[in-house]
């Protein structure tokens, strides 16, 4: 399957796999950004992607900077991003459309009604 990218910066990166298996492929940054603690920010990125009908771009953190440097959800402390670094990955995947169908019960499961959580720690 291909995606078509288009660098929208002189200054953006083609996304690639780092390793073989891997599932993602490196996002760079085009700016120099400081997220401050608690903070978020949009990182541009300088591309554009065309999609094949059929699939959806999920945009994740790496995880070395999840990790090391807190970066995802929240972060702890300052963090400077600057053009080149490798900031998120991004993981293209097929969607199912379903038929949701109402009902007054579901099948039974080893989790029952336990919901999350339910499995412990």
């Amino acid at each position: 399957m291909k995606v078509k990218i288009k660098k929208l910066s002189p200054d953006a990166v083609i996304p690639k796999y780092a390793h073989a298996g891997d599932s993602g492929m490196d996002i760079c940054s085009i700016e120099d950004v400081v997220i401050r603690p608690g903070s978020w920010s949009t990182i541009r990125t300088g591309l554009a992607v065309e999609l094949p009908p059929g699939t959806e771009a999920q945009v994740r953190p790496r995880s070395g900077l999840a990790a090391r440097h807190a970066i995802s959800v929240l972060n702890n402390e300052p963090f400077a991003v600057t053009v080149g670094m490798r900031i998120a990955q991004m993981v293209i995947c097929p969607v199912l459309r379903v038929e949701i169908e109402e009902g007054d019960t579901l099948s039974e499961t080893a989790r029952a009604t336990g919901g999350f959580g339910s499995t412990g720690l």
